[in-house]
C-alpha cells in the first residue's frame, strides 16, 4: 500500500480642517515618506486689518499735538512662498526645517491722522524666516493623505516704505524698519501621490502664521514744514493665512508594509497500514515491523495527534465485527505505546464492517478489510 479664540490669533481653522480626517485615522504605510524629502509650494497670502499699537512715548507726542494715538491698516492679497527639508519616519511622523517669505501692498488706513479722508497710503509688508516644523499623515483617504503640523521659528517683520499723510495734510507717517520675533505657525494639508512618479506628491496647504508683535521705528512729521511731531515705535499684529499648492519628493522609496508571511503548509497525514489473519485481533512479525515505521515517522514530523481506526471484512454478524475491530485497534495502539509513543496521543476509533477498502458481498472474507490505518498528524 502506498503511504499517505479668534481665528488669525489661534490657528483655529487647522482643527475644522483635521476633523473630517481623524475618523480614519488607519494609516497606509505605503503612502508615508520615509527618510529625507524636499518640498516646496506658493501662493496667496492675507493679512487681516492690522492694528498700529504705539509705545507710550509716541502716544504722549501725538497727544500734545492734539492727535489721537490708535490706527489700523489694512494690506492688498499678497504672496506666500516656503521651502522645505525634512525627514519622514516611515510611519506617518515628519519633521522638517523650513524657509518662506511672504509679501502684502498696505491699501488702506483708518484712524491715525485721519487716513482714510487724505489719498492713499503706500508701502509693503514682507515677512521672512526660517521655522522648524513637526508634521502628520494622518492616513489614506482614497488617493488623498492628510496631514496637519505645528511650526515654531524666527520670523523678520519688514515694513518697506510705509507712509501715510492725513488730518488735512498737516501729518505725514512713515515707517520703514524691520525687526525679528518668534514665530509659530499650523498646518492643514493634503497630499496626492503620484502613481506615476514614485515618491512624488502634490500637495495642497493652509498655513496660518504669526508672530510675537515686532517693533519698528516710525515717524511723524508735519509734510509742509518737514517739522517732526513725534517718533516711537509701532508694534503692529502680525497674522497671515496662507493658501498654497506645492510638490514633495521623497527621495527614499515610500515605506511599504511587509507582505504577510504565507500560511505554512499544512504537513501531509501520513498512513499506515496493519493487515490481520481471518478473525484474529494478535499481530503478525510485518505487523510489528509496520508499527515501528509509524513510530519513527511520528517522531520526525513531530506529529501531535495519531489516529488509531479498527476494520474488519463481511464474514461475521455487524455486531461481532464492530468489536473484533476495537481489539485489533486497542492491540495497534498497545504496540505504539510499547515503542514509546504517548498513550495520550493516541485516538482510537472501531469501524467494524462499515469502511471496507475493497467493497464485497455480506460473507466475504476479505484479507485486505481486516485492518487497523494508523494516521499521523
Amino acid at each position: 500500500m502506498p503511504p499517505a479664540i479668534r481665528c488669525r490669533r489661534l490657528p483655529c481653522a487647522i482643527l475644522l480642517a483635521a476633523a473630517p480626517f481623524a475618523a480614519d485615522p488607519r494609516p497606509a504605510a505605503a503612502q508615508f515618506p520615509e527618510g529625507p524629502y524636499i518640498a516646496g509650494g506658493a501662493g496667496v497670502n492675507l493679512v487681516p486689518n492690522t492694528d498700529l499699537n504705539l509705545d507710550q512715548t509716541t502716544r504722549l507726542g501725538l497727544g500734545q499735538a492734539g492727535y489721537g494715538g490708535s490706527s489700523s491698516v489694512g494690506f492688498t492679497t499678497g504672496f506666500a512662498g516656503v521651502l522645505s527639508l525634512g525627514w519622514g519616519f516611515g510611519n506617518g511622523l515628519r519633521a522638517e526645517i523650513e524657509g518662506s517669505w511672504r509679501s502684502n501692498d498696505l491699501n488702506s488706513a483708518s484712524g491715525l491722522a485721519g487716513w482714510a479722508s487724505a489719498g492713499e497710503p503706500g508701502g509693503r509688508q514682507e515677512s521672512w524666516g526660517v521655522m522648524g516644523n513637526l508634521l502628520l499623515d494622518l492616513g489614506v483617504i482614497g488617493p488623498v493623505v492628510p496631514y496637519v503640523g505645528l511650526g515654531a521659528g524666527y520670523i523678520v517683520t519688514d515694513w518697506s516704505g510705509v507712509r501715510g499723510i492725513g488730518h488735512n495734510g498737516t501729518l505725514r507717517m512713515t515707517v520703514d524698519d524691520s525687526d525679528g520675533r518668534f514665530a509659530y505657525q499650523g498646518i492643514a494639508g493634503l497630499a496626492f501621490p503620484l502613481n506615476f512618479a514614485p515618491g512624488l506628491s502634490v500637495t495642497a496647504e493652509y498655513r496660518f502664521l504669526g508672530t510675537l508683535q515686532p517693533q519698528l521705528r516710525a515717524r511723524f512729521d508735519n509734510p509742509t514744514t518737514g517739522a517732526a511731531v513725534a517718533t516711537g515705535t509701532v508694534e503692529p499684529d502680525n497674522f497671515n493665512h496662507s493658501l498654497m499648492l506645492g510638490l514633495r519628493y521623497s527621495f527614499a522609496r515610500p515605506s511599504v508594509a511587509p507582505a504577510p508571511a504565507p500560511a505554512a503548509a499544512p504537513q501531509a497525514q501520513r498512513t499506515f497500514l496493519v493487515f490481520f489473519d481471518w478473525n484474529r485481533a494478535d499481530l503478525t512479525d510485518r505487523a510489528r515491523q509496520i508499527i515501528g515505521e509509524a513510530v519513527q515517522h511520528a517522531r520526525t514530523q513531530r506529529s501531535t495527534r495519531i489516529e488509531v481506526a479498527g476494520h474488519a471484512d463481511r464474514s461475521g454478524t455487524v455486531q461481532y465485527n464492530q468489536a473484533l475491530s476495537r481489539r485489533r485497534a486497542e492491540t495497534v495502539a498497545a504496540e505504539l505505546v510499547r515503542q514509546g509513543v504517548a498513550r495520550e496521543e493516541i485516538f482510537v476509533t472501531a469501524l467494524g464492517e462499515t469502511q471496507p477498502l475493497v467493497p464485497t458481498a455480506d460473507g466475504a472474507r476479505e484479507p485486505q478489510n481486516r485492518r487497523v490505518e494508523i494516521v499521523l498528524r
